[in-house]
């Protein structure tokens, strides 16, 4: 089971491990909400045929996901918004400070 393959190579590295109780998701409010979108939006409508497929569909949610939704927890903002350049500015005209 990949659970105790992770849990076995995470106790050779020293790491401990937290774990929520069943039936208990206001204990990691955060991941539990992600999962459940991930689940709701993504994961419930699509069958993967393989790894590189489920790597390319999943970051095609994720970008959005992390770039132009509103997230209620950050005062609905995105929480990696895509960075605005400046506009160029224009020939300085003369006299003018630089």
């Amino acid at each position: 089971m990949t659970a105790n393959i992770v849990r076995d190579w995470l106790g050779r590295l020293g790491a401990k491990t937290l774990f929520i109780a069943p039936g208990s998701p206001w204990e990691n409010g955060y991941c539990e909400s992600f999962n459940g979108k991930l689940r709701d939006e993504l994961l419930n409508g699509e069958l993967f045929y393989g790894l590189k497929e489920a790597q390319i569909v999943i970051e095609q949610w994720r970008r959005p996901y992390n770039t132009r939704r509103p997230h209620s927890s950050l005062g609905y903002r995105p929480p990696a918004p895509a960075a605005h350049l400046p506009t160029p500015m224009t020939a300085q005209q003369p006299g003018t400070i630089q």
